[in-house]
């Protein structure tokens, strides 16, 4: 155990290094910063290999493991509950923000066009509904669709608690010697992890200017501060609350999952390490991180709940339409409904905004004014995401242990 700590701690260590060189290198070299882009993206894509094999290897060993389907359904329900809750912290920690730092004064419109919204397919719920269901697995696995792949997955499993066991057992072995297979995959990337982080970064300061972050730093202010507020506070609370256990030693002993999503901008990219470190360091049962983790990198939505209420109410302002409490607690009903629900369709965020600006009567043409600082905040509300999925995770490993 203290070779393991001491080894994650160096790669932190590594980490934070990569961060602080790669914003330096991006300002100051920012020709060579763009150059090197390929390097990030090599790493981030290494990650996103092993992702599918394991999300799907991962819940179907973890549902063998619960033994039964009401095992299943009890799990299930605690873990979307929660995860419902803290997304519904999160909209409440976001419009009240808002309303204490009302920011954004009224703006024209004239000249403003925000194309890529014109892309996006009318929202209906029948669309949602059907695009949760695989019509061929095979494209939903080859196109990395995690909501159809988990929703498959968890029918193979509970289809398989059906079976003779020794019909079970050839199935059960082979997915788990998957999963190991894809985590020692994982444990090779990791080392690659600070130079890949540099490159990212790098980049990602070279592309995005500092001028364009000094234009809109209040915005960027209340959606950081309302992410940390929700990550420091609101989210240990919770943890201290259901579990009794020190919230900041399990987030300090995790950090190394959030360090790696505020690189990435990604929870599948981030899902390798994520279910390494809680099983590693922090001492979560694998069958109940292996069903928790995959679902709430699909589902868990914390950071982008708070990115899009500011957004919206953001955009009311320099509209000039602001909101009435009544189409403010519409706002947050929303972005809590369709946290789970959209996260199947591409481009979630982008999809629900469009949504909730479309519901609230706001012009989608001032997405066009926040869409250059997104990347930088995609970044924050990624690494939240995945302190929510550390936390429930934690939670429901703590309640099953208990059983």
């Amino acid at each position: 155990m203290i070779k393991t700590i001491k080894k994650y701690t160096t790669t932190n260590t590594l980490i934070i290094v990569g961060i602080i060189l790669g914003a330096l290198f991006g300002s100051f070299f920012p020709e060579f910063a763009l150059a090197q882009k390929v390097i990030g993206t090599a790493f981030v894509y290494f990650l996103k290999m092993i992702v599918v094999p394991l999300v799907f290897a991962s819940i179907f060993v973890a549902i063998l493991g619960l033994g039964s389907l009401e095992h299943l359904k009890r799990m299930g329900i605690k873990t979307i509950g929660l995860y419902m809750l803290t997304t519904a912290l999160a909209v409440l920690t976001a419009i009240t923000a808002m309303n204490i730092f009302s920011i954004g004064e009224k703006v024209s419109s004239t000249g403003l066009a925000f194309h890529k919204a014109s892309t996006i397919t009318p929202f209906s719920f029948e669309n949602m509904i059907l695009s949760f269901i695989p019509t061929n697995i095979f494209h939903a696995l080859s196109s990395a669709s995690m909501m159809q792949i988990i929703i498959f997955a968890i029918m193979f499993g509970v289809a398989t608690l059906y079976l003779k066991k020794e019909q079970q057992k050839p199935l059960q072995n082979f997915f788990i010697s998957v999963s190991e297979a894809m985590l020692v995959i994982a444990g090779w990337i990791i080392k690659l992890t600070p130079i890949g982080v540099f490159s990212l970064i790098s980049y990602v300061i070279a592309d995005q200017g500092i001028e364009v972050v000094l234009g809109l730093y209040k915005y960027m202010l209340i959606v950081i501060g309302a992410i940390l507020f929700h990550g420091l506070l609101t989210l240990p609370a919770i943890l201290r609350l259901f579990t009794k256990i020190n919230p900041y030693h399990y987030l300090w002993n995790i950090r190394e999952a959030p360090i790696m999503a505020f690189s990435t901008a990604s929870s599948a990219a981030t899902l390798p390490i994520s279910m390494r470190v809680v099983e590693e360091i922090a001492g979560v049962d694998k069958k109940n991180a292996s069903f928790v983790l995959p679902l709430g990198a699909t589902i868990s939505m914390d950071g982008t709940a708070i990115y899009l209420s500011v957004a919206v109410l953001y955009i009311a302002n320099l509209a000039g339409v602001p909101l009435a409490f009544g189409d403010q607690v519409l706002l947050g009903v929303t972005v809590v409904a369709l946290s789970v629900g959209v996260a199947a369709l591409p481009s979630a965020s982008l999809v629900m905004m469009v949504v909730i600006l479309n519901q609230l009567g706001l012009p989608v043409e001032y997405m066009a004014l926040i869409v250059a600082v997104d990347r930088l905040l995609d970044m924050c509300r990624t690494s939240l995401n995945v302190t929510s999925d550390l936390i429930v995770t934690k939670i429901i490993d703590s309640y099953e242990k208990r059983k």
